[in-house]
């Protein structure tokens, strides 16, 4: 079986940095895309940044500039480095990847969600 364990959440002040990862562990042959979604209290799931195979990079408009997206296929993580954090950043951040099993079935998987608090 293969799953998504996510860390570095935690509560920070205005202007402030954290640095989001997500490992994939299980018998995985390839992963395609790795992505960060966030859910503000009260809202939708929304779209953060993506990162593919061959690397190409997509961002939220609302956090372009500020946060970074990468990924260690040797290790079938995906970080995301989050700076100038503002309160509206305050959500549960998913990790989200899709990918291809050693079975040759294809799989979207959802890490558990980390807190990210930004507030002083």
């Amino acid at each position: 079986q293969v799953q998504l364990v996510e860390s570095g959440g935690g509560l920070v002040q205005p202007g402030g940095s954290l640095r989001l990862s997500c490992a994939a562990s299980g018998s995985i042959f390839m992963i395609y895309d790795m992505d960060w979604y966030r859910q503000a209290p009260g809202k939708e799931r929304e779209f953060v940044a993506s990162i593919g195979s061959d690397r190409e990079i997509r961002y939220a408009e609302s956090v372009k500039g500020r946060f970074a997206i990468s990924r260690d296929n040797a290790k079938n993580t995906v970080y995301l480095q989050m700076n100038s954090l503002k309160p509206e950043d305050t959500a549960v951040y998913y990790c989200n990847m899709k990918v291809l099993i050693v079975e040759m079935k294809y799989l979207e998987l959802w890490g558990q969600g980390t807190l990210v608090t930004v507030s002083s």
